[in-house]
């Protein structure tokens, strides 16, 4: 029995990050991703394959996908409160996931139509939230982790020609993306920080003619708040999103900040003080930028759920988090 234990540990240290990886992009939440993968070596260990003595991979890859779409389909079942987000998750500087990376053996970065780093960005995961799960699973198979039709077929319980057909679609689906694509260059990130770092600095001076320089036309405001109280609805037009981000610093100012890597872009882990009966003590906030470097979206995740991967030393408002450039607290 003893044996036994340390082979399945041994598996699951070999094949843990793979695994979550598929799950954390099937789902887009890094809370959903880890319970996959606890529930995918559960099985390992309940019900394992015929032939352990074969690569467990593909077995491990065919277990996570179906708990994966099984997953997505009760979430779009059950419905979702307000504006859904993806899970933000941290990345270093040069685009890697360090705590998610695939296994050295298995080579990185993938030769597949995405990178995996542009595959974990807010663009891409909500793109892949326009897919019914069978496609979100094919493309992120085909595209992104560069499975053969046969292997995806394999891995999905699919045929071939189901699997290009869905393939197909898929693709179809993801045109407007594909016309406008988020690839996390280190270009775009210095960009990205250098427009939320001005943002920030103009939110906290109140001054509305820089706020407003800084936003697109048609910029959206999107707030995940889960349980706590946030926008149901996306906020859209530069004043409004003015008024909003003016209106909220003046009730619920940040106390303090850090300026972190996420899912690719520089993003703010904010730390808003006290405590207050729904209203959320922490969340991150980032920005997606056109050409001209204007901000087209702000996204707001608040959701207690979705902010699991955030560094715990930020959810304690530890000394590692720093004061807005310039001037008093944002």
């Amino acid at each position: 029995m003893s044996g036994e234990i340390a082979d399945y540990a041994a598996l699951f240290d070999a094949e843990r990050r793979f695994v979550w990886s598929l799950c954390y992009r099937m789902t887009g939440n890094a809370a959903d991703a880890d319970e996959l993968v606890q529930e995918t070596f559960v099985r390992a260990m309940e019900s394992p394959p015929a032939r352990t003595s074969e690569p467990w991979r593909p077995w491990l890859v065919r277990v996570a996908m179906n708990l994966s779409r099984d997953r997505l389909r009760r979430r779009r079942r059950d419905g979702y409160r307000g504006n859904w987000l993806p899970s933000p998750i941290e990345t270093d500087e040069a685009g890697a996931l360090p705590a998610y990376e695939l296994p050295p053996e298995s080579g990185s970065p993938t030769e597949g139509r995405y990178e995996l780093i542009e595959s974990v960005s807010f663009a891409f995961l909500l793109a892949l939230e326009a897919l019914p799960p069978k496609q979100r699973a094919v493309l992120l198979l085909r595209d992104v982790f560069d499975y053969s039709v046969r292997d995806t077929s394999d891995a999905l319980g699919m045929s071939e020609a189901n699997v290009k057909t869905a393939h197909h679609r898929a693709r179809r689906a993801m045109a407007a993306y594909d016309r406008e694509r988020c690839v996390p260059t280190r270009h775009l990130q210095e960009r990205t920080r250098d427009a939320l770092q001005r943002f920030l600095v103009a939110v906290a001076a109140h001054d509305v003619p820089s706020i407003e320089a800084l936003l697109a036309d048609d910029v959206r405001s999107v707030s995940d708040g889960g349980e706590y109280a946030s926008g149901h609805r996306p906020v859209i037009g530069r004043e409004r999103v003015t008024r909003l981000v003016l209106g909220l610093h003046r009730k619920r100012p940040v106390a303090r900040f850090d300026l972190r890597t996420i899912n690719g872009l520089p993003a703010i882990i904010a730390d808003f003080g006290h405590y207050r009966p729904r209203l959320a003590p922490r969340g991150v906030i980032r920005c997606d930028i056109d050409r001209e470097g204007r901000i087209t979206a702000l996204h707001t995740v608040l959701a207690s759920r979705k902010l699991t991967a955030m560094p715990p030393a930020i959810a304690g408002g530890s000394a590692a988090t720093r004061r807005a450039p310039g001037g008093p607290d944002v």
